[in-house]
């Protein structure tokens, strides 16, 4: 059982430098387990760990292959090398590698190396933090390892979007301004015996535009969803008038759980929540639903829709060329987010593209960080410029 125990505590290490989040009470809670389970049966023992280890759906399949690396075969060292190498095999692509559990073993591998001289590694990490803080910031969400995973989340975490605010037809009063307040000078002059000579002024009063988000969750935005919703935390938590909706075969308001001032703890609890994570995607069904019952609440006041997804459905095409034109009608404003945009030579072919495009009033990549913060950029330009018609304003980039 000693034997046991130690390779429980190795395993959960692997999986906690993969990016899953590990403490030392799970890897006790594991082996105790452990204990009440039948360990020939290969089978009981995967889900006796998973129970424990994984709290995400999209965890499953960092874990699985941790699982059959670790546990199979005596050389799992040098199977989890292999997938630092990429392989090309004649007539097929090479396979997807798993980044967040190569680099898990990159790092034990750091780890036994001798350490170098004292003065070389202090000017080369010198210069690799900038490369890296610059590379970090053009790197496609989807190749990620787990350390840029890391480092993103706390970049993300730290940024505020300074998104533009809009005037209302309220007033409030002010020193000074282009509103003269008749009443309140009249009250004035009468309290200083009949002075006029100070006058009370009203100023327009200006607010931020509620913005509502509108995220694709099935397994072709897995990555990318994620991400956008570390963004989403970070501007929940410097603005108020914040709605975010999730969709993949179903709608989930997952407004009240971002609330949450931690945002690993708020995703996390997300991925719990949500049955339909990284699953198959209906966006004409799920845009039906929002409007059927969300649109008239979180719509009202010049609201800008974010909607974020790579618009491949193939099915009830004329379900969501009905809907989108209807959240067009709902909407101040309507932004597309799509990661497919990475692509230089994207072109609108698929038919759910098409049927989505007429209705937006911006098209913007949301793959990298800096794609993330040209959305502030632009929401500030959108509200700047005010609505446009439809056709002048798809923009490509």
């Amino acid at each position: 059982m000693e034997t046991l125990s130690r390779n429980v505590v190795h395993f959960v290490r692997l999986l906690r430098g993969a990016g899953l989040g590990m403490s030392p009470a799970q890897a006790v809670d594991a082996i105790d387990a452990l204990r009440f389970i039948d360990l020939r049966r290969r089978d009981d023992v995967r889900a006796t760990l998973a129970c424990l280890l994984v709290h995400a759906s999209d965890e499953r399949d960092i874990f699985d292959a941790a699982f059959d690396l670790f546990w199979r075969d005596p050389d799992w060292e040098g199977k989890l090398r292999a997938l630092l190498l990429p392989k090309v095999e004649s007539g097929a692509p090479p396979p997807k590698r798993n980044n967040r559990l190569a680099d898990a073993l990159a790092a034990r591998s750091e780890a036994k190396r001798p350490p170098a001289s004292e003065a070389e590694p202090e000017q080369t990490h010198a210069r690799m933090s900038f490369s890296a803080q610059e590379r970090l910031s053009h790197r496609d969400f989807d190749t990620l390892t787990a350390d840029e995973w890391r480092a993103l989340r706390h970049r993300i975490r730290a940024h505020r979007v300074p998104l533009a605010t809009e005037p209302t037809r309220r007033l409030k009063a002010a020193s000074r301004g282009t509103h003269a307040d008749l009443r309140a000078s009249a009250r004035q002059a009468v309290r200083a015996g009949g002075d006029w000579t100070a006058w009370k002024y009203r100023a327009v009063v200006e607010r931020r535009p509620p913005l509502v988000l509108l995220l694709d969750i099935s397994g072709s935005m897995s990555a990318y969803s994620r991400a956008v919703l570390y963004f989403c935390h970070a501007l929940l938590q410097s603005r108020e008038r914040l709605q975010v909706f999730l969709f993949g075969t179903r709608l989930t308001n997952a407004t009240r759980a971002l609330r949450e001032r931690d945002p690993d703890v708020a995703i996390t609890t997300l991925g719990e929540q949500v049955a339909d994570w990284s699953g198959g995607t209906r966006i004409g069904a799920a845009l039906a639903e929002f409007n059927r019952r969300w649109a008239r609440r979180v719509l009202a006041g010049r609201a800008t829709v974010l909607l974020v997804t790579d618009g491949l459905d193939h099915e009830a095409i004329d379900v969501l060329d009905a809907e989108m034109a209807r959240l067009r009608r709902f909407a101040h404003r309507l932004v597309w987010l799509n990661p497919l945009l990475r692509y230089t030579g994207f072109t609108p072919r698929a038919r759910g593209v098409r049927a989505i495009l007429p209705h937006v009033d911006a098209m913007l990549a949301a793959h990298n960080l800096d794609s993330l913060a040209a959305v502030g950029r632009e929401l500030t330009a959108l509200s700047a410029r005010g609505a446009r018609t439809h056709g002048e304003h798809t923009r490509w980039n």
